[in-house]
């Protein structure tokens, strides 16, 4: 295709409804993959920066499902060093856990924790955040989403 004048400014509009129904369904086994490379291309996938009408100001992601999350490997020190931290707003009710010990208590919520930071900071995140599903074991639950394997 040549550009010219008239169709080098041109956008490719996709209505809301047609982008809802062609959503894509990716399943992820998290067997022995790296916490932050996994969460990575999680939100390409959530984001939908694989497509070819992908905006920011879009929705245009797709579903991801995510299997063995209590199979994700850690590198260097950040079992012990990396802390996160909750805090309710009532004086002296700052709580921390480390890393190491919220992948034995709650492994979904660590990777939901690193792909949620990865995410844009606007209005979509939370929509984005309602696709991913994660478990600690495998399931059959979402066997009827026909997913297209993102990683084995």
């Amino acid at each position: 295709m040549e550009f010219t004048s008239k169709n080098l400014n041109k956008t490719l509009w996709i209505k809301q409804t047609d982008q809802e129904k062609n959503r894509l369904r990716y399943k992820v086994d998290a067997t022995g993959k790296t916490l932050g490379r996994l969460a990575v291309d999680i939100v390409k996938k959530l984001t939908g920066k694989d497509k070819a009408y992908y905006s920011d100001f879009w929705d245009a992601g797709s579903f991801v499902i995510v299997e063995n999350a209590d199979k994700i490997v850690v590198s260097g020190h950040k079992l012990q060093e990396k802390v996160y931290y909750s805090y309710s707003g009532y004086k002296g009710n700052l709580k921390s856990i480390t890393l190491g010990e919220l992948l034995q208590k709650n492994p979904p919520k660590a990777l939901r924790y690193a792909v949620r930071g990865m995410l844009p900071k606007n209005k979509l995140r939370d929509a984005r955040m309602k696709r991913l599903k994660v478990m600690k074991g495998t399931t059959t639950k979402y066997d009827t989403f026909t997913p297209i394997m993102l990683y084995k």
